[in-house]
């Protein structure tokens, strides 16, 4: 399905990679897409309400309280189409002095935060709720811990807007972002030797945590949440390690009085998680790897984690504007957030094996434009990809 020209390929690179079974030569390279990539069905669905919401609604105002998904490509065209951007100043608080009664607010794929949407409704606007289901399921599960009077663990970013948006559905929290972080609380819990003061487990977690947060109290028992786009090896880890903390603080008779754990990992993001490990652990590996998507998308840097966690070459790149033809030199993202530049020669001539994988708010085209960048720094006399240029590798269709 193509979504107004932005989302699923049906006649280009992309959709004929998939006809092949995920493998194909173009100009002399082989080709490999993840078999599980781009557009998720939250996110189609989000695109999909937000262009709808433009047309149901004509001559309103719309806004949108953050950009729909993590891609320039869509929020580009969104703002072509005239809807107003809702800014956060210095302070991290967001400007709704333009939204009046009667106009038009999306809520994007993320979610809003409780607060946002109260204000809101106040103001008598319309809503258009794009909140992606999974992002539902996990503020059902904090909602839950909380009646439980449970303080909710949340394995995710504190600054990321999903994250923001769960954390208002929770009573009691504490954001934790990786498992270093979460073994600093463990050791808190457990009194530890080296474990951190009351005042500097507060200082080391104070933009992480609930209003009033006292470790000493809001520790005693804990529930398990995730933001959606984290990766699905580590968000099990980190529940296992405080599933053995309370088992290890109050035995197995009590353990469910003090812990309790929801299965709230998204499974688009799990799938092309496990596509990704499935082309890096490919004999032979490809020798390069194009990861495509927003920079600040949290579900693309962990497909680029597991790019250089194989030592595979890899490019993260939002588009293929960060291609420069002129000069071959591409600009590129790593895991750690370090932007980099890559002078000529990345894009050797003669064979080679790109793999290719895209976060779940990328939309097709995205892939084929970085691609076709790829191809004219290989041979500046390439014309440009199209179906009959693409030759089927021979090997069995994949049931992936």
């Amino acid at each position: 399905m193509d979504v107004h020209g932005v989302g699923y390929s049906a006649r280009g690179l992309v959709a004929q990679l998939r006809d092949d079974g995920f493998v194909t030569t173009v100009d002399g390279a082989t080709v490999k897409l993840a078999e599980a990539y781009g557009f998720c069905w939250g996110v189609e669905r989000a695109v999909q309400m937000a262009y709808e919401a433009r047309n149901a609604y004509p001559g309103r105002q719309i806004h949108i309280t953050n950009e729909i998904i993590h891609n320039p490509t869509v929020n580009d065209r969104l703002d072509e189409m005239g809807v107003m951007f809702i800014e956060a100043g210095e302070d991290g608080e967001k400007d709704f002095s333009a939204v009046g009664e009667g106009h038009v607010v999306i809520l994007p794929a993320f979610g809003a935060s409780v607060h946002e949407m109260k204000l809101l409704q106040d103001r008598g606007t319309f809503i258009v709720d794009t909140t992606c289901p999974w992002v539902s399921k996990v503020w059902s599960a904090v909602e839950m811990q909380t009646r439980k009077d449970l303080t909710s663990i949340i394995h995710g970013k504190y600054a990321h807007e999903e994250t923001i948006a769960t954390a208002s559905f929770a009573g009691d929290y504490i954001v934790v972002k990786n498992p270093d972080e979460a073994q600093i609380v463990i050791d808190y819990i457990l009194g530890a030797e080296g474990a951190l003061s009351r005042e500097g487990f507060l200082e080391r977690f104070g933009k992480a945590i609930s209003p009033g947060f006292d470790p000493d109290v809001h520790l005693l028992a804990v529930g398990m949440a995730n933001q959606t786009t984290m990766l699905k090896g580590e968000t099990e880890f980190i529940g296992k390690m405080f599933e053995k903390c309370m088992l290890k603080k109050y035995g197995p008779t009590e353990l469910k009085k003090h812990f309790n754990v929801v299965d709230t990992i998204c499974d688009a993001t799990q799938v092309r998680q496990d596509a990704m490990y499935k082309l890096v652990e490919a004999d032979p590996p490809p020798d390069i790897i194009f990861v495509v998507g927003g920079f600040n998308s949290s579900n693309t840097s962990h497909l680029q984690e597991i790019a250089e966690e194989y030592n595979i070459t890899s490019y993260w790149v939002d588009s293929h504007e960060r291609i420069d033809l002129e000069t071959g030199k591409i600009e590129h993202l790593m895991a750690s957030h370090e932007m980099r530049t890559t002078e000529a020669g990345w894009a050797p001539e003669g064979p080679i094996t790109v793999g290719v994988t895209s976060g779940a708010s990328t939309p097709d085209r995205a892939v084929e434009d970085v691609l076709d960048k790829l191809f004219k720094i290989r041979n500046p006399s390439f014309a440009g990809v199209a179906e009959r240029d693409c030759k089927p590798v021979e090997k069995p269709k994949s049931n992936y």
